[in-house]
């Protein structure tokens, strides 16, 4: 029988793994700049880290539109739309004038970016084969990871050339990434002109009747606090706080990402074989683990060793979690206010994550934060003792069998 490993990949994945990797050059492009950039405006810090913040509000919100836009109109529009979005806001962004300006034209590209994150969930959920669903979401995510990596270098250099130079080149790259999809993602649907707007829809509330979904929910939200806001948020203060320096954390944050990527693959192709249900739970502890024991770093060499277990933690977790929600909805149906509930909970978790660490680390020590932080990741494993393993006949490179029904 043919083998998840051997399942080949089509060209639309590739477009859309080699477009994630343009998206998160890009965000790394202005992410470094973006707060300076704010405080020319003669504004504070915490004005100017409400700019960020205001992204990520505005993802936050407009997610629930954005999964009914792809249940009405289908994903490649609402993908090539949201790109659309964020090139012009992004573009507009060099062009501010003031802080509100500014303020205005990166929350609106908050819209954008979820309506391309939660349409690109749903077109590898279309596209991809069943057995090869964890390498394809593990393919995705490290496109997005490398793009993170090398976006805040290339962006370090073109702010030489002016705060404004990164925002007109992230605008260009995505105009160019849209015209390149729109392209050769035109036989996504059917040959006789479907769109695919006609096949039955997963509602949200059919989703919340199965366990691994909820699971899935719960694991999302840890990885979110862990992950996508402790880490960025704590660990460069932490860095600082015990005597390793600015450029440590640096260091730091960078080992994690190449944990994760080191790992991410693999778990995918894993759970393709294995089941998502073993990976999950491996992810889950071991970022728990690792998180918690950053906390304990005395110095450099555990700050980076801890960083690497979390991020090789958070690389098991990833990909095979994506993979149980694709599972449950299945190619034969949309799942946009499915696949919206899922990305929300991960942005609630990198809101209220760092908030509350930061509390703790305030009220406390940065120890008990990072240990709160991992018993949030351990505590996300015990709905997932429970979950039905969605993984069946696809693994053998069969028919999407999957379980339907409420379990």
């Amino acid at each position: 029988m043919r083998g998840a490993a051997r399942t080949p990949i089509p060209r639309s994945i590739w477009v859309l793994v080699t477009a994630a990797f343009v998206i998160a050059l890009g965000f790394g492009l202005v992410a470094p700049v973006l707060p300076q950039f704010a405080k020319s405006f003669d504004v504070g810090t915490t004005a100017a880290t409400v700019i960020i913040s205001a992204f990520a509000f505005f993802r936050l919100v407009f997610a629930p539109a954005g999964g009914r836009l792809v249940n009405l109109v289908g994903e490649r529009w609402v993908y090539l739309t949201g790109l659309f979005i964020v090139a012009i806001s992004t573009g507009a962004c060099a062009f501010a004038a003031n802080y509100w300006q500014l303020l205005l034209f990166r929350g609106l590209g908050g819209i954008g970016s979820t309506m391309f994150t939660v349409s690109a969930m749903g077109l590898l959920v279309r596209l991809a084969d069943p057995g090869a669903r964890g390498r394809v979401t593990g393919l995705y995510s490290s496109a997005f990871l490398v793009g993170n990596i090398l976006g805040p270098v290339l962006g370090g250099l073109l702010a030489g050339f002016g705060l404004r130079v990164p925002f007109l080149v992230y605008a260009a790259a995505l105009i160019v990434a849209m015209i390149v999809v729109g392209l050769l993602l035109k036989d996504v649907y059917p040959a006789d002109g479907g769109d695919g707007t006609d096949k039955p829809v997963m509602e949200l509330r059919e989703a919340l009747a199965h366990r691994a979904y909820r699971a899935a929910l719960v694991s999302k939200f840890a990885n979110g606090w862990s992950s996508m806001g402790v880490r960025v948020a704590l660990v460069p203060l932490f860095a600082v706080a015990i005597g390793a320096g600015e450029s440590m954390a640096g260091v730091a944050l960078a080992v994690f990402a190449v944990g994760n990527a080191l790992v991410i693959i693999p778990a995918g192709r894993i759970a393709d074989t294995r089941g998502r249900k073993p990976m999950v739970l491996a992810g889950l502890v071991v970022t728990g683990v690792g998180t918690a024991a950053l906390g304990l770093s005395a110095g450099s060499a555990m700050l980076v060793v801890t960083s690497f277990v979390a991020g090789a933690g958070a690389g098991l977790l990833n990909a095979p979690q994506q993979a149980v929600v694709a599972d449950l909805i299945g190619a034969d149906r949309r799942g946009g206010s499915v696949l919206a509930g899922f990305q929300m909970l991960s942005d609630v978790g990198a809101i209220i994550g760092p908030i509350a660490a930061g509390f703790l680390a305030e009220q406390a020590s940065y120890s008990v934060a990072f240990a709160v932080t991992g018993a949030v990741c351990l505590l996300a494993t015990v709905p997932w003792v429970g979950a039905p393993e969605t993984l069946t006949g696809a693994r053998r490179g069969g028919p999407d069998v999957i379980v339907r029904g409420r379990s």
